[in-house]
């Protein structure tokens, strides 16, 4: 609902002369002259437009100014955000630079501001959080250069109580009617000598899929290139994550280091192919996505906060979701298409395909992944690489009879998702996903991108689209890290983005310490699919990598656990359907719901452990996992509310430090005031089943 403007959440005020905390460890020298910069008055005369959140929490405050060196010199905009009265952000630069044009981001004057107020709920059934509140308090600045040729840009502020949001918007004008945006200079300059979270990667082309390294912020330098979502910790806190919502149209943005400046990043867009000069090719209007900055007194807060990505993107564009149905679904490829006893090591054929619709069918599972080499191309191939000709993804090959395939898995109650390379269904896409929809597969899983620059981001958009019009789900792999497109295509049940299970077949570098890291980390962006179920569990000095029937690091439970812990609408089951047999653990995967009406985060640290509580139509489930330290916990079960409650426990057995696949099951009855006591192994967890009434 628009309320208009509120004298108390926005105002215009006096340019403050506060002071800038520094961390007194550091050394003296060049970073105490930057805080006396800091420190100094604005050259020249000033406003400030504030901006606060609804619970008054978070301000952020915006300004024309000129600044003394280490800033560029001229009248330029910036930012500042303050947490309950302490800095976060200090003054932090705006502005964009083109190709082949001067930059368009100092000699401003403001021209004009505006007010507003929203609140509203909306329903998502997709997610960690039926009822979703978009509450917010908005600033819309408006500038114009003094100097010809006068152009525009309106910066547009947005104060959640979860956190800030910011974008560009460039009007139609005159003065910028078609250009190439060269650089975003947006910067984020911290108050103090905080650390980050940072994926470890070194290029634009990434499917996001590395190990976080916890570094001074510091470390993090102009060549650096350091996706979202980022994780920081501030000395004496509060929690901050940089993030982005609604890309579209535009490239995906990184962060760097900034030369000369302590603790400060700057924004880096992925250039197009072939062109490390261009970033946006656009013409006016044209808005940039929205550069979030989300804050909470804890880390387990910004994943309960963070509908802010899906509430800054547009409202579900479908008429009808009804036939969008999330769920899990077995996943031949990750054993290595094992099943019937070692029958199908890598022979993928009809009878394969079969073996696992029987066994998805009597898992209750909704779905089956049809993976890869089912249509004609060249095995074990980048079909991009390969002749148009070589690759055809409306032909199957002659191993796999695929209308068989659908038909029989129909007859099971089971529905079929269909595993693509990205090269050839933009190829053939508009014949595709037609021919899909006829043929009755529920979906499609796009692969190997490894890209967010302009052009990819359209490529996204568009398999969306034209995937809701055929009444087909998605999940992208090789993929770029969610920006809250499911909200506007919640037929986008999930994308990877993320180092899962895939990698322990090669790699020892999937730990219950990365594990535990994720949820605090890739997850604030939104689900990911890791691909979890591995039923051949072993302990640190056991595991080792093995491409067909692979190990997971970590026990049991800990397995078990990840299918609370870790948002994924759609879900795989990964192991192979003989894993499973007489396994009474696999009862939880059977019963755990894949989306959710609440989401609580009950306590958890990067990288150390994790405690989530989540609930599906009154039945709550419960997901605890450690690094490769043993841990106990105490659960305070409060999140329960009133009324008893049967928990079924799946927890870590006495001897889960030596045999990862011990799992102790056990039921009790519990009510809101009570708690539950866990001992969680070296790699261990726990999963828990809340049933009322009972």
């Amino acid at each position: 609902m628009e309320n208009g403007s509120s004298k108390n959440s926005i105002s215009k005020i006096d340019h403050p002369k506060g002071s800038l905390p520094r961390d007194q460890r550091k050394a003296a020298g060049f970073l105490c002259l930057l805080a006396f910069f800091f420190l100094m008055p604005a050259v020249g005369s000033a406003s400030t437009y504030r901006l606060t959140s609804p619970d008054g929490n978070l301000t952020m405050s915006v300004e024309i100014k000129a600044n003394v060196q280490p800033y560029l010199p001229g009248e330029r905009a910036y930012y500042r955000v303050d947490y309950r009265e302490k800095p976060i952000l200090v003054d932090s630069p705006l502005g964009l630079d083109f190709l082949n044009a001067k930059p368009l981001d100092h000699g401003f004057e403001v021209t004009g501001t505006a007010r507003k107020s929203h609140d509203s709920t909306w329903d998502n059934p997709f997610g960690a959080d039926r009822s979703v509140r978009d509450h917010y308090n908005q600033l819309e600045v408006s500038l114009r250069e003094k100097q010809a040729p006068n152009r525009r840009v309106d910066l547009i502020f947005r104060a959640f109580n979860a956190g800030v949001a910011f974008r560009y918007f460039l009007p139609e004008q005159p003065a910028l009617r078609h250009f190439t945006i060269a650089a975003e200079n947006t910067g984020f300059y911290f108050a103090q000598d905080d650390h980050a979270y940072a994926l470890n990667i070194r290029s634009y082309t990434s499917a996001y899929e590395s190990n976080y390294s916890y570094i001074p912020l510091d470390d993090i330098k102009t060549t650096s290139i350091v996706p979202l979502p980022l994780l920081i910790r501030t000395p004496q806190g509060p929690w901050v994550a940089l993030l982005e919502a609604d890309l579209t149209h535009y490239a995906g943005m990184y962060v760097g280091g900034v030369r000369g400046v302590s603790n400060a990043l700057m924004s880096k867009l992925s250039p197009l192919p072939d062109h490390s000069d261009e970033a946006v090719i656009g013409s006016t209007p044209l808005a940039t996505p929205w550069r979030v900055v989300m804050v909470n007194p804890t880390p387990g807060g910004l994943l309960e906060s963070n509908d802010i990505i899906l509430n800054l993107n547009p409202p579900c564009a479908l008429a009808d979701t009804s036939w969008i149905k999330p769920g899990k679904a077995t996943f031949p490829w990750w054993s290595g298409f094992l099943g019937g006893h070692g029958t199908f090591p890598h022979n993928v054929n009809t009878a394969m395909y079969k073996y696992y619709i029987d066994f998805a069918a009597r898992a209750h599972l909704r779905y089956i992944e049809v993976s890869a080499y089912w249509y004609k191309g060249p095995d074990h191939s980048v079909p991009e690489n390969y002749p148009p000709n070589e690759v055809d993804i409306t032909k199957p090959r002659a191993t796999v009879n695929i209308q068989e395939v659908l038909k029989y898995a129909k007859q099971k109650g089971v529905k079929c998702l269909l595993w693509v390379d990205w090269p050839p269904l933009k190829r053939q896409m508009d014949v595709a996903i037609p021919l899909y929809e006829k043929w009755g597969a529920a979906g499609i899983k796009v692969d190997l991108m490894n890209r967010d620059d302009q052009e990819m981001v359209a490529f996204y958009h568009r398999v969306a689209k034209l995937a809701a019009a055929h009444h087909l789900i998605v999940y992208f792999h090789g993929a770029y890290k969610p920006t809250g497109l499911r909200r506007t295509y919640p037929n986008v049940l999930n994308r990877e983005a993320v180092m899962g299970l895939e990698h322990d077949k090669v790699q020892t570098i999937v730990t219950p310490g990365y594990d535990v890291t994720l949820p605090f980390t890739r997850m604030l962006a939104g689900p990911f699919d890791y691909t979890p179920g591995s039923f051949h569990n072993a302990t640190r000095a056991q595991f080792k990598p093995q491409y067909i029937r692979p190990m997971s690091q970590g026990t049991r439970a800990h397995e078990l656990a990840k299918y609370v812990v870790f948002l994924a609408p759609l879900e795989m089951v990964s192991d192979d359907p003989d894993a499973y047999k007489s396994q009474p653990s696999f009862a939880f995967i059977e019963k755990v719901p894949t989306v959710w009406d609440k989401t609580v985060v009950l306590n958890g640290a990067p990288g150390k452990f994790v405690t989530i509580a989540r609930e599906n139509h009154g039945v709550w489930y419960l997901g605890s996992m450690t690094n490769w330290d043993a841990r106990d916990i105490k659960v305070p079960l409060d999140f329960l509310g009133p009324g008893s409650y049967q928990a079924q426990i799946f927890a870590d057995g006495p001897d889960a430090d030596r045999v990862a696949t011990s799992v102790k099951i056990s039921k009790r009855t519990v009510n809101g005031s009570g708690q539950i006591d866990l001992h969680l192994a070296p790699g261990g967890g726990a999963a828990v089943i809340f049933t009322p009434g009972q």
